[in-house]
């Protein structure tokens, strides 16, 4: 889960990178389809690593693991902010692909 969350500020911080790059190198009219493809892996990332932990959480709380303290049973901010990161990584990858560059 933490992997793919490194992965996922990896591709995010490639993406701008590559915006960036693209900003100098592309055509008027053009599209920024490579930043929005990797965005959209950023965002694929994210998802992976919530659904993960949402996984894990469900099993913590049915009795399969018997040695870690479950507490009270909620999920917590960093499940609340997984998701939120899940909806602005999708959103900025979809923008990627609509935008245009102009003059």
């Amino acid at each position: 889960m933490q992997a793919t969350m490194i992965l996922a500020t990896i591709f995010c911080c490639v993406a701008f990178f590559t915006f960036i790059l693209q900003l100098f190198r592309l055509k008027q009219g053009e599209r920024f389809v490579p930043t929005s493809i990797i965005q959209l892996l950023s965002c694929l990332c994210v998802m992976i690593a919530a659904s993960i932990y949402t996984d894990r959480h469900e099993q913590f709380h049915t009795g399969e693991f018997y040695e870690f303290d479950v507490g009270s049973g909620q999920f917590g901010y960093s499940f609340i902010l997984a998701w939120i990161a899940f909806t602005f990584t999708f959103i900025s990858g979809i923008m990627y692909l609509i935008l245009r560059k102009r003059k």
